[in-house]
């Protein structure tokens, strides 16, 4: 740290550095993704993936229960028609958001097999770039993952419909295996835990895979996988106008490669103020937990509810994550 350096930065904070609210709605340039009235802000059209969470009646915005959509189809009814002891809804999801439509039970298990053929990594991938290179964040870690991907391409500049066809596939592929080995990593290095390493297997779905990998024994139930396979679904898209995807249309749109889109994409992703506000949602509910248990009574809850949004719980900021 430097004291120069510092009085310079106190300098630039009361400087010339601040634009005043008032002149973002003098000359209509938008502060982020959302409107003044909380709509979001339209930056494209798109025909695969829409989250509704509000209706606009009267030029007015009414909020109403969320709805999300992948191509035109709700995810409810996806997950609704599951069949029992079914646990591929994220595969299907996924077959779904590329070709625009619902496999037919030879073309999900084709698909699958796709997807499988391209679950193991590169040859000594994992001891060299992996367990070599710990990372106390695995966002950043899976950022540069997937650009070390790119270096094991033969052809990463191909930005042909179907080179990045083929490419999705293996990110989608190897990703859950890379999150899983470099969380195993970082606990052993950081948390002092032991560090054990599982053989992905073709024969598990991926979030299968994913408890598979995750856990010493190797162990998961039905429910289990069910519950973060519809996580998966839920997550697998959620329009061109959230931060993280819209990045993504940003980047690619220079015509560069899907790893360095992908890439600047998980790196908005990281923000607190988008996916990184998992993190605070885990540190409220726990507080919120220990606060009142498990067995907490209606009055309870809104009791605590009410101290969040009076600025009294948590971190002061009246907000519930």
């Amino acid at each position: 740290m430097s004291e120069f350096i510092d009085g310079f930065i106190e300098k630039a904070k009361e400087g010339n550095n601040r634009i005043e609210n008032e002149l973002y709605s003098k000359y209509d340039v938008k502060k982020g993704l959302r409107n003044e009235d909380g709509t979001g802000v339209l930056v494209g059209l798109t025909k695969i993936a829409d989250v509704v969470g509000y209706k606009k009646i009267n030029g007015k915005k009414i909020d109403c229960d969320g709805e999300l959509y992948y191509r035109g189809i709700n995810v409810s009814d996806i997950i609704n028609r599951r069949e029992p002891n079914q646990r591929f809804l994220f595969e299907e999801t996924c077959f779904l958001i590329l070709f625009g439509y619902l496999p037919n039970s030879d073309e999900l298990e084709n698909f699958k097999k796709e997807l499988s053929n391209r679950y193991e990594l590169p040859p000594y991938y994992l001891e060299s770039k992996i367990l070599g290179f710990p990372s106390k964040n695995l966002m950043n870690k899976l950022q540069q993952e997937v650009l070390m991907l790119y270096s094991y391409d033969s052809d990463p500049d191909n930005i042909s419909a179907l080179a990045t066809m083929y490419k999705g596939l293996n990110l989608i592929a190897k990703i859950p295996s890379i999150v899983c080995y470099a969380y195993r990593t970082k606990v052993h290095y950081f948390d002092k835990e032991s560090l054990f390493i599982h053989q992905i297997r073709p024969d598990l779905s991926i979030a299968e895979n994913i408890l598979y990998l995750l856990r010493d024994h190797k162990h998961f139930t039905p429910k289990e996988a069910e519950v973060l396979d519809m996580c998966l679904v839920l997550h697998a898209d959620h329009g061109g106008g959230n931060n993280s995807t819209f990045t993504n249309v940003v980047i690619s749109s220079t015509g560069t490669d899907i790893y360095s889109s992908f890439a600047g994409a998980i790196g908005s992703l990281k923000g607190p103020k988008h996916g990184g506000a998992n993190l605070a949602v885990m540190k409220q509910m726990q507080l919120v937990i220990d606060e009142i248990g498990l067995n907490a009574s209606d009055e309870q809850i809104k009791q605590v509810i009410d101290k969040i949004l009076s600025k009294q719980f948590n971190d002061n900021s009246g907000l519930i994550y």
